[in-house]
């Protein structure tokens, strides 16, 4: 086994994974060994993480993916759920609501998509000579949840800092807080019915989520808590593949997922940046230049990101040379935009993984916050997200709250096609952070040289809000060059210099590269517990 935990990248010649715990790596890892592609070792990570970080995401969350394929088409698997049929604006107000909660059963009010997104990613895999059964893939999620897991020093952290709010959601303390306390780091963790489910669906199949024996009792718990989500939710649920957002880059051409997510930012952050001319990596212009591209970004996408079925404007429009030029006028290379505009928290993990057949997976599931809703269903250990939070309960709102909607997303999977013949798929966690930490990745490395490893570990900042931080300052860790930090005050940032060198604020990025000759690369972030390895 080869593996990375620190500003080294790995270099493998058949396959590899990246994500941010070193469990999920060993189950996809293995899953290479076995002769797996990197599709079914996504989806072995994607399981396995989801029972060893269940603070950042669980069963009962959202999955995308972009699958880059050995002929060079890219794939995008769109697997977030809709509004429950009883998710109305009016259900809310009759409840005493201003606001959709951030936890508990009105928090729950979506369906959650990521199980059927493995599914349809699975059947890519066996299009390209997949040949490991469901059962082998879910082994390893399966022992996890049954034997239990070690608590990671982040799970330990959260769990305190939300225990009060989170105490007496249904289901919660049963599973999350053993002993009626907070876990303590190295300590073990069992989720013994979420192995009993994952083990059914490892003989069911997956679909047994949303029209089996699972999806029966997940619904009845669900109701029987006072969750908006039915039945017939999830048995209405379906996956599905769309075209990718992509938008060209002197270096290639870059690819992302549309609405509801906020990919349309990422890529409108690196084609701005693109046209500010900035020649050094770590210098002012290099700074300030993606965070004012970051603004302008945030800008359109907060005027145009809603439920895919709802978007008015043209997107491919947004993402063309005379618009993206337009707005590239309006930075000033000297002087900051006022801010902050609303921002939008999140929780997720990315993982990514590719083989030397030529297939490269960017993946990114999560529950939203810190533990999702707090809401863990009895009879099946499945915690649920709570996305839905992110509706409005103003009917004139862009992303007004209705039955069968899907809400806005922080999520987003990135992957590049470089003009050298290199693939790169890359990504992280963060609300508002994940667009700008990719461009932080994708500048240093694509642009300005820095080997991968270094790109992802070198400082970042964060505009706006991420998971658990209330600051919407423009915030730096501390290993910034003090002459740097001063120039940007000057230009009129807002800005805060956090007391953290690698601070969990800043997300969990990750990064595998497919070389031209098949050599496969990767590096994970040090503020995560993962990393890198293959075969």
């Amino acid at each position: 086994m080869l593996s990375a935990r620190t500003h080294e990248s790995v270099h493998v010649r058949r396959g590899l994974v990246a994500a941010p715990h070193a469990l999920a790596v060993e189950a996809g890892r293995q899953v290479l060994a076995e002769g797996g592609n990197a599709i079914e070792a996504a989806v072995a990570t994607a399981a396995t993480i989801a029972v060893v970080y269940p603070h950042m995401n669980h069963v009962g969350g959202d999955g995308f993916w972009l699958i880059r394929e050995p002929s060079g088409r890219v794939r995008y698997i769109e697997a977030c759920g809709f509004a429950g049929a009883d998710a109305s604006i009016a259900h809310y107000h009759d409840r005493g609501c201003e606001s959709i909660p951030f936890r508990g059963p009105l928090a729950a009010l979506t369906v959650p998509g990521a199980v059927g997104g493995w599914r349809l990613a699975l059947e890519a895999a066996r299009a390209h000579g997949g040949r490991l059964d469901l059962p082998r893939l879910l082994e390893p999620a399966i022992r996890y949840a049954r034997e239990g897991i070690t608590v990671s020093g982040s799970q330990a952290r959260l769990s305190v800092e939300k225990a009060d709010e989170l105490r007496d959601v249904p289901g919660f303390a049963t599973v999350f807080l053993p002993q009626g306390a907070p876990p303590k780091a190295g300590s073990p963790l069992r989720q013994e019915r979420l192995a009993d489910t994952l083990e059914h669906l490892a003989r069911a199949g997956l679909d047994d989520l949303y029209r089996g024996d699972v999806g029966r009792e997940l619904a009845h718990d669900l109701q029987a808590m006072g969750s908006p989500i039915h039945r017939a939710d999830l048995q209405a649920f379906q996956p599905r593949e769309r075209a990718p957002l992509r938008v060209s880059l002197p270096q290639g051409e870059v690819f992302n997922a549309p609405p509801p997510t906020q990919g349309l930012a990422s890529l409108m952050i690196l084609a701005l940046y693109a046209r500010l001319g900035a020649a050094q990596a770590e210098s002012f212009a290099h700074i300030h230049g993606l965070v004012e591209a970051t603004k302008q970004a945030f800008l359109v996408r907060d005027k145009v990101v809603c439920d895919p079925d709802r978007v008015t404007a043209n997107l491919d429009h947004l993402l063309s040379a005379p618009q993206l030029d337009a707005l590239a006028g309006r930075i000033r290379p000297d002087r900051a935009l006022d801010w902050p505009r609303p921002a939008q928290p999140g929780d997720t993990i990315w993982l990514g993984a590719a083989d030397s057949s030529g297939l490269v997976v960017s993946y990114i599931q999560s529950i939203f916050f810190e533990f999702g809703s707090g809401c863990v269903s009895p009879s099946t250990g499945i915690l649920m997200q709570n996305r839905g939070a992110s509706f409005a309960l103003d009917p004139k709102a862009l992303n007004a709250l209705a039955p069968g909607r899907r809400p806005f997303h922080t999520l987003n999977p990135a992957l590049a096609q470089l003009k050298d013949g290199r693939v790169i798929a890359y990504g992280t966690m963060g609300g508002e952070g994940q667009p700008q930490t990719q461009a932080a990745v994708f500048t240093r490395h694509v642009l300005y040289g820095v080997p991968l490893g270094e790109a992802i570990a070198r400082p970042r900042w964060l505009l706006g809000r991420t998971w658990g931080a209330p600051e919407t300052r423009l915030q730096l860790e501390n290993r910034f060059e003090e002459g740097l930090v001063e120039r940007l005050r000057a230009a009129g940032h807002d800005l805060v210099v956090l007391p953290e060198a690698y601070c969990d604020t800043m997300g969990h990025a990750g990064a595998v590269v497919l070389h031209p000759k098949g050599q496969v690369e990767g590096a994970h972030d040090p503020r995560a517990d993962g990393g890198a390895a293959g075969v």
